[in-house]
């Protein structure tokens, strides 16, 4: 029987990361798991609410916790800043008795028992170290990306808050440079791999996004890297879709491909073109991948 993890899509992967999602679910299929759609889902809330008493923002979250509890004991999400807040709301309804039981108050209708935080938020990069394992991973690859060298992009949301988040050490990530070794590609530092992309600069402050990207693509440059990789929708809007802006900006600027780590792992289990998705890229990578199945490029 195929293991069925319940999976929290989120808003932009239905909308402007379809790549995104539909590579995750063809990968996970591949690899003999099914990413279960939450029924009914809505908004995450997009951002952590910030404000102490703001019970309001945390109650999206929660509804969503106690629908993937009428699921299972786990909850999947790909985007970084689902991820960040569902991971976040949880930790509070878990610790704040207070705020747990006048959410869960507010909540009453809906549900037949309270929400306590029995979920277990994981973002798909667990799922694939945790309990496929990076080695088992390894042996599942059927097209060689040896040739790539890819630049791991974690950005904010994805480790931060450290003590909130507990992926994995925000100072030295190793969870997306694991992930892509374990695809057989060369992994390179670089010294903005976890600097603010500009994220929702990009709406009130355009100017102030462009040139945040454009020094993470800049510095991806400077040491070799012939993409980026990164776990984030708006990151990838804001690394990807705003390379012709820089390009007008910047006379010096040369184009940089952007990936979603879900993307490389459909190549690299050699599943059809058509899922890849790269016809949703502004700056296409299709040049660096079309290789032989089975050869690496010289």
């Amino acid at each position: 029987m195929t293991m069925k993890i319940p999976y929290f899509p989120g808003c932009t992967l239905h909308e402007k990361a379809k790549n995104f999602d539909q590579t995750a679910r063809a990968a996970a299929k591949a690899l003999g798991f099914e990413l279960a759609e939450l029924e009914g889902w809505t908004c995450c809330g997009a951002a952590f609410p910030l404000v102490d008493d703001n019970l309001m923002g945390l109650v999206p979250s929660v509804r969503i916790l106690a629908k993937a509890s009428q699921q299972g004991e786990e909850l999947v999400t790909l985007c970084s800043f689902c991820y960040n807040v569902l991971k976040r709301v949880n930790k509070v309804i878990r610790e704040d008795a207070e705020k747990r039981d006048k959410i869960n108050m507010y909540l009453d209708e809906e549900f037949d028992e309270p929400y306590t935080g029995q979920v277990e938020v994981l973002h798909f990069l667990e799922v694939l170290r945790d309990k496929i394992t990076f080695e088992e991973l390894a042996q599942r690859v059927k097209r060689k990306l040896s040739h790539l060298k890819l630049g791991p992009y974690y950005g904010c949301l994805l480790l931060r808050p450290p003590k909130e988040i507990g992926l994995d050490d925000p100072d030295h990530p190793r969870i997306l440079h694991d992930f892509l070794g374990s695809l057989g590609c060369q992994v390179r530092n670089f010294p903005f791999a976890s600097e603010c992309c500009g994220s929702y600069q990009a709406v009130r402050a355009p100017e102030l996004a462009l040139e945040c990207s454009y020094r993470i693509i800049k510095s991806a440059r400077q040491n070799d890297i012939d993409a980026l990789v990164t776990s984030c929708p708006l990151c990838h809007f804001n690394l990807d879709a705003k390379q012709q802006a820089m390009a007008q900006k910047y006379g010096e600027f040369t184009p940089l491909p952007v990936f979603y780590f879900t993307q490389l792992l459909a190549v690299a289990l050699d599943l059809e073109e058509s899922v890849w998705g790269f016809d949703q890229h502004q700056v296409r990578p299709d040049e660096l991948i079309k290789i032989p199945v089975g050869e690496e490029k010289q």
